[in-house]
């Protein structure tokens, strides 16, 4: 016998499911909580396919994408997603994994292109063993939970370190698998095993870009301090005789490269435990004693030993060298190319900035992300356009940044903001930071307040790129209520700009009377594409006329049942999709002190006699919402019903007293003479009276006129509905309509069939260029009043309450290097999106005059010009970066495309793949010429 899906076979032979859809979901929810209330390093956890998983969602009644270990997400939707699908079958991660040529593996792998919550689920290793419980399947994949970087961030190892192992012996390779965060010791040891070797034999070389590099010491350093990359090589080497060569410090390696440095072992004592920093360089180094030539110095990890102390110059033709990409770090790599083309920063990294390293900052990382960041660029600017691999930059970058660790794609604005305030703080020249208690402008002077806020700042923060970076601008709160208003002064880094979308979204929405006063009505309404769902129910009050006593409730239907409500009016409208399905309720203002009543209508299939079959019953047509004045009993509920039914009935003609059989349940006319309409009959009547809604008989008198259940939220178990049942009060009822001969005898279901779609592209006319937008309107965007959202409330001073005030900013003071973010990503609870709307940015003379309200500041000048961009392509969860960036002195532009370097046209760098824009400040002349860059003003 087979046994259906994965129920379990009983003693007696019957077939027994584990338990329903909803004790499903309930208990892996709450071994949810318990794995997130006990995190911690070493816990197992499970790959899971996203396509079973949200199968698995659809059977328990999930909201789809409500992730295991988001309970936000399931907590801020009341209304869940109807468990109507059947129940999925065995867990399947075929579609995940790496297929095999020769079979099945016993370590199968997943594809390295994956992305969490788009391709697959974690769950908890309890969460796995009671989902493989009741549906078997597989294969499974299990995955560590891992620390990274200095703060011990926690992480699940989805993709362990993959290393080809060559073998010197016979040219043999192989593939092994193990954490990044295993030690030298550990890697040894596998490879030993795997090779059949005395671990003092072999000899493990850091073989990256088949390359010799350094030679892998046998100790507890793990693998990821080792700057070992996914997929890269490692060589192996076995002496004959286990002894290792004298001069184990240079090697000739036979690729063009003559006696590489072998990196010692780096010192485990940090920075707070011992003079010797975790990079290797010593607490007590200066500039004057490191010459570059000692191989004693544990400055190994820096760029292929590149030496980033000296003081350096521009090779010929500098600047065009590319990065090679790690894995998925392009966006690291465009981002580097604009900060490295960075005309003041290239200036500075390129001299001995030794003396301005800020070891003692407990914000910084040491100085050792300035380190890194200056060997870095001192590489790209040295002579030749061989691409150089960032790998100690990416280790250091992951060891402060955990985020940014692994080999997933992030964003290059998001590591921007990150690397430039890494950067100040490791050059913060101010080592003990004095206090300064902010405090409102109190009515004096702007200018003053400004000057002296500034002042204080700089106090505080003193580095090159506060120099070179950093502006402030002015921000104006108003209350609402007693009108007090608060200024104040803060500094930025780079301006995010919104995109003030000039495309428009034809949207349409089908509304229902909820009193029965008329017929559903689709309308087609024109909102701005990022608007907000109050601006939908604007453009929907004016459309439908909407009475001063009435407002209207926005639903999505999904497989006839109402999926959500919209009663959150500032929530963004990309969160509705074309393809889905929104009607609009017309209700009473005062429904607070009534009782929503929800009607979802089911199909009785004239073969189903039998009630225990009820399950059978198909859920069809469009739900309806009315609202019920203190509900007793199952009466009031019926006449509700019958009153928003009536006007889907048909045109029919009965006598002037309507006679009911005696003793029928429903109600309904003993004779019925249905006859032909025409407008004559219409309009003048008939010796009968025409009627499209006959009053019903009093509640007191009247029998039950349908089959009706009460159900609950997710519609699982129904009570039937008869005359007596008593109803308890609540703030919605959920009913379901079962549809007889009769009902379709009296009414016309197809007004409650095929709700139109929100948009229907095939539908509409061919679509025209998208207009393109400046960057002063993403400017007058970003600067415009606006209230704060409800989740930002301010606290005001003098209602002492918080407050939705009003908010302006305004320019005040300008860097030398201004740095415009274009948003072009947006996230709502349901939905990712990108923008790639062409923004029409200023090469040259971006005079930025009128936007700075400063009075003082007219003696600098307000004009820049571009000379970096950092390019995203492609859609969210994945797409390339890549960089646009000038070389002044040259007066040319070039393309960074990873290792790819190549000329480009100024007329080819304006794109709608823009992200990041790089300004630098020019001088103005009197004349009004345009001159060269101007200089930093430290103490401005």
């Amino acid at each position: 016998m087979t046994i259906p899906d994965s129920g379990y076979m009983m003693e007696n032979g019957s077939i027994e499911l584990p338990c329903t859809p909803e004790e499903e979901a309930r208990i892996i929810q709450e071994l949810t909580r318990k794995a997130e209330s006990n995190l911690r390093e070493g816990n197992t956890y499970y790959v899971i396919s996203n396509r079973w998983f949200m199968d698995w969602q659809r059977y328990v009644g999930q909201p789809l994408g409500a992730y295991p270990f988001n309970e936000d997400t399931t907590q801020s939707q009341p209304s869940l997603l109807p468990n109507t699908a059947s129940r999925p079958g065995p867990i399947d991660n075929s579609d995940i994994i790496i297929r095999e040529i020769d079979g099945e593996s016993d370590d199968p792998q997943l594809i390295i292109t994956l992305e969490e919550g788009r391709d697959y689920v974690l769950v908890a290793q309890e969460v796995w063993e009671r989902l493989s419980e009741w549906y078997k399947g597989g294969p499974a994949l299990p995955r560590k939970m891992i620390s990274m970087g200095d703060a011990k961030q926690l992480s699940v190892e989805v993709f362990p370190l993959c290393l080809n192992l060559h073998d010197t012996r016979d040219r043999s390779h192989k593939v092994i698998r193990l954490s990044k965060k295993a030690s030298l010791h550990e890697l040894y040891s596998i490879v030993c095993r795997l090779k059949g070797i005395a671990p003092e034999k072999a000899r493990i070389w850091d073989y990256f870009n088949k390359r010799k590099h350094t030679v892998l010491v046998a100790s507890d350093q793990t693998l990821v301090d080792s700057n070992l990359q996914m997929d890269q090589d490692i060589l192996l080497e076995v002496q004959a005789e286990g002894l290792l060569p004298s001069g184990f410090g240079f090697d000739s390696t036979g690729n063009d490269m003559a006696l590489v440095p072998i990196e010692p072992l780096r010192s485990s004592v940090t920075i707070a435990g011992g003079p010797t920093l975790s990079n290797g360089f010593p607490a007590g180094y200066s500039s004057n004693a490191y010459q570059g030539s000692s191989l004693s110095s544990t400055y190994g990890d820096m760029e292929d030993g590149y030496d980033s102390m000296r003081p350096a110059s521009r090779g010929e033709r500098g600047g065009l060298a590319g990065l090679q990409n790690l894995g998925n770090t392009c966006f690291m790599n465009s981002a580097i190319q604009c900060l490295v083309h960075t005309p003041p920063l290239v200036e500075y990294f390129l001299q001995d900035y030794t003396d301005e390293i800020n070891r003692q900052n407990p914000l910084g990382m040491h100085g050792e992300l300035a380190f890194a960041f200056g060997e870095l660029l001192r590489k790209l600017w040295s002579s030749g356009r061989a691409p150089v691999a960032p790998r100690a930059f990416k280790g250091k970058l992951g060891r402060f940044a955990p985020q940014f660790s692994g080999y997933n794609q992030h964003d290059s604005q998001e590591l921007l903001a990150f690397l430039l305030d890494g950067l100040h703080e490791d050059l913060n020249r101010v080592k003990q930071k004095p206090y300064f208690e902010t405090k409102d402008s109190d009515g004096h002077p702007d200018e003053e307040v400004a000057d002296e806020l500034w002042r204080y700042h700089r106090a505080r923060n003193d580095s090159v790129i506060v120099d070179t970076c950093q502006g402030q601008y002015k921000s104006t709160l108003v209350c609402p209520v007693c009108n007090k208003i608060s200024i104040t002064f803060d500094p930025f880094m780079y301006l995010s700009l919104p995109l003030p979308s000039t495309v428009i979204r034809t949207m349409t929405v089908t509304v229902f009377y909820s009193d029965g006063s008329g017929l559903p009505m689709p309308y087609t309404v024109t909102v701005l594409k990022h608007g907000y769902i109050k601006d939908l129910i604007q453009a929907l009050e004016s459309a439908c006329c909407l009475r001063t006593d009435e407002y209207l409730l926005l639903a999505e239907v999904y497989e006839h049942r109402i999926f959500r409500y919209f009663e959150n009016p500032t929530d963004m409208l990309n969160s509705i999709k074309d393809d889905e399905h929104i009607v609009a309720y017309r209700l009473p203002k005062n429904v607070a002190l009534l009782t929503r009543l929800e009607i979802s209508h089911r199909y009785q299939d004239k073969c189903i006699i039998d009630s225990s079959k009820a399950s059978e019953r198909k859920l069809f047509l469009t739900p309806l919402v009315t609202f019920l004045e203190d509900p007793r009993n199952g009466i009031d509920i019926d006449f509700s019903v019958d009153k928003v039914l009536s006007p889907l009935r048909r045109k029919t003609f009965i006598s002037p007293e309507p006679v009911f059989k005696d003793g029928a349940e429903n109600g309904s006319p003993s004779e019925i003479i249905e006859e032909p309409m025409n407008s004559c009959t219409i309009q003048f009547g008939h010796e009968g009276r025409s009627m499209e809604y006959t009053e019903p008989v009093e509640n007191s008198s009247r029998g039950m006129a349908f089959h009706l259940c009460l159900t609950d939220e997710r519609g699982t178990c129904c009570r039937p509905v008869v005359k007596d049942t008593v109803i308890q009060p609540a703030r919605m009822l959920k009913v379901i309509l079962d549809w007889t001969e009769k009902e379709y005898e009296l009414y016309d279901a197809s007004y409650l069939k095929d709700l139109p779609e929100v948009h229907k592209s095939g539908l509409t006319v061919k679509k025209t260029k998208q207009e393109a937008i400046s960057l002063f309107s993403c400017l007058e965007a970003f600067l415009k009043e606006e209230p704060l959202g409800p989740d930002d409330m301010w606290y005001c001073p003098g209602c002492k309450e918080h407050r939705q005030a009003s908010k302006k900013l305004d320019l005040w003071r300008l860097p030398d290097i201004l740095v415009f973010h274009l948003k072009r990503f947006s996230y709502s609870r349901w939905l990712k999106n990108k923008l790639d709307t062409f923004v029409n940015f200023p090469i040259h003379n971006l005079d930025l005059s009128k936007y700075v309200k400063c009075k003082d500041a007219t003696e600098s000048s307000h004009v820049y010009e571009l000379y970096a961009i950092s390019n995203h392509y492609g859609g969210l969860g994945g797409g390339h970066y890549t960089a646009y960036c000038k070389l002044i002195d040259d007066d040319r532009w070039y393309h960074f495309d990873d290792s790819h370097v190549s000329a480009a046209a100024e007329s080819d760098i304006k794109t709608s793949a823009a992200y990041v824009l790089f300004y630098r400040r020019v001088k103005v002349q009197q004349n009004g010429v345009v001159g060269g860059p101007s200089q930093c003003n430290r103490s401005s």
